[in-house]
């Protein structure tokens, strides 16, 4: 999906944090390459991690790769909006990088789970836009992790079990999508963000304007 015929924003405005949680299997990795691919002013969130680089994988695109020491270092800095240790290896998204994101009009997309989410939202409330995407059915979402490639049985019973434990969250969220037809669900996530940018606390253009309106300028 091309970006040549979305119209760009006009005025100077601050980004926002558009975080998307679902169970696996859901589509919110499918709608957030969409979004991605349409606009070129939202961009994936950069995690920084202490597990080493895959093949291919680059420093500063795919993850900020750190040592221990560092990681830790940011920790006590204070230098993470959210942070996990995950199976000996820890995960984080760095604040700084994400505020210039923000303080340069773009978007920061985040593919979290509803911790994640909470954590995001407790550091920066007024910049998160929260979504969460739900199966339509668990027939359905049963069946999509099964055609997955290498599923077996029992890791689909134990997805479906993670899946459970993950929909319990949903009234956490701003915003709540099902998606049972991909273009639909898509049309409504990019609805979703396009007004969430128009909100007055990210115009930072209107004060300016205002004050001229009144003649105090």
């Amino acid at each position: 999906m091309s970006n040549s015929g979305h119209p760009k924003d006009t005025g100077h405005r601050r980004g926002l944090m558009l975080v998307l949680s679902s169970p696996s299997g859901a589509g919110k990795t499918t709608l957030t390459k969409m979004l991605l691919e349409e606009f070129a002013d939202a961009k994936l969130s950069v995690s920084a991690t202490t597990r080493p680089p895959r093949p291919n994988e680059v420093d500063g695109k795919d993850y900020h790769f750190k040592s221990v020491d560092e990681f830790r270092r940011m920790i006590e800095a204070r230098e993470f909006l959210e942070w996990a240790h995950v199976f000996d290896k820890y995960y984080g998204t760095p604040k700084a990088d994400t505020v210039a994101r923000l303080e340069a009009g773009e978007d920061v997309l985040f593919d979290v789970d509803w911790q994640g989410a909470d954590a995001l939202h407790d550091q920066m409330p007024n910049d998160v836009v929260s979504v969460f995407v739900l199966p339509p059915s668990i027939s359905a979402l049963e069946q999509r992790l099964s055609a997955r490639p290498g599923s077996t049985p029992e890791m689909v019973a134990r997805r479906m079990e993670d899946a459970k434990r993950e929909i319990m969250h949903w009234r956490r969220y701003d915003y709540v999508i099902v998606n049972d037809q991909l273009d639909v669900a898509y049309q409504r996530l990019r609805r979703i963000l396009l007004v969430e940018r128009l909100k007055r606390l990210r115009q930072l253009d209107l004060e300016d304007h205002v004050r001229c309106l009144l003649g105090e300028a």
